[in-house]
């Protein structure tokens, strides 16, 4: 018997054209919080690591997480789902770079159906070897 037909069902969703794929990762059971389901701050650290990937171009250097501007859980992450992290620049400063992430889960046995779980917008800062923020170079 299916326990499917008992869960919420979710359409599925296509990646964003307008973002570059920037991870790939299975979480694993350790990963699983007190309901058996992927741990939120587990999801955090990943998209940290995801949207830090096109900010280090642009930055040459060191640089931090100073902000998370927005973290929207949309849907349960769990064992042996597929995500998806795609990530796009929406804004340069003189010394910080905000990006907007979306990641998205193929659940485990229904690879290339892809559910949007989680969004977030996090502002990194280019720092120098004191910790200080430094200027971005601007490409133009």
């Amino acid at each position: 018997m299916s326990t499917t037909s008992s869960l919420q069902r979710i359409p599925p969703a296509l990646p964003p054209s307008d973002k570059e794929l920037v991870l790939k990762v299975i979480p694993m059971p350790a990963d699983t919080n007190g309901n058996g389901d992927i741990f939120g701050g587990w999801v955090m650290a990943q998209v940290d690591l995801a949207g830090s990937v096109i900010p280090a171009r642009h930055v040459n250097g060191r640089m931090a997480t100073v902000a998370v501007n927005e973290f929207v859980f949309k849907q349960p992450v769990r064992v042996g789902d597929i995500l998806s992290f795609y990530a796009a620049v929406t804004r340069i400063g003189r010394t910080s770079i905000t990006v907007q992430v979306e990641v998205y889960a193929e659940r485990f046995g229904a690879q290339g159906q892809f559910v949007k779980v989680t969004e977030a917008t996090v502002t990194y800062v280019a720092i120098d070897d004191q910790g200080k923020p430094r200027p971005i170079e601007q490409h133009g």
